[in-house]
């Protein structure tokens, strides 16, 4: 058994459906063991010299910090954006029952 790692991996994005598209990706991958797909908000941020804002999705991935780079490889092939917001964030405690669910579920043998 895996000692989980755990991290909550965020990304987002201005459609639902490109939203869906990842989180349904990174689960049928098992690179995540559940995705909260937060409703639309306000993103400020620079972009090409300019403050941009755009309405957004925001997807929160419950991984092990052992995917991250297969977790975003996969994001990659299905983000629409140049350049997505991919940020790792660990998690210092989590409960060991949910943690227990989480290594059934993520796949670590690629």
């Amino acid at each position: 058994m895996h000692d989980l790692k755990p991290v909550v991996v965020t990304t987002s994005v201005d459609q639902e459906k490109a939203a869906r598209e990842i989180a349904e990706r990174v689960l049928e991958e098992r690179l995540a063991a559940c995705v909260h797909i937060h409703p639309q908000m306000t993103s400020l941020y620079w972009w090409k010299g300019q403050i941009t804002s755009d309405s957004e999705y925001l997807l929160s991935m419950k991984s092990d910090r052992r995917l991250f780079d297969r977790l975003v490889a996969a994001i990659r092939l299905v983000h629409p954006y140049e350049v997505p917001e991919i940020i790792a964030t660990d998690a210092l405690e989590v409960d060991r029952e949910y943690a227990d669910w989480m290594r059934e579920e993520l796949n670590y043998e690629r």
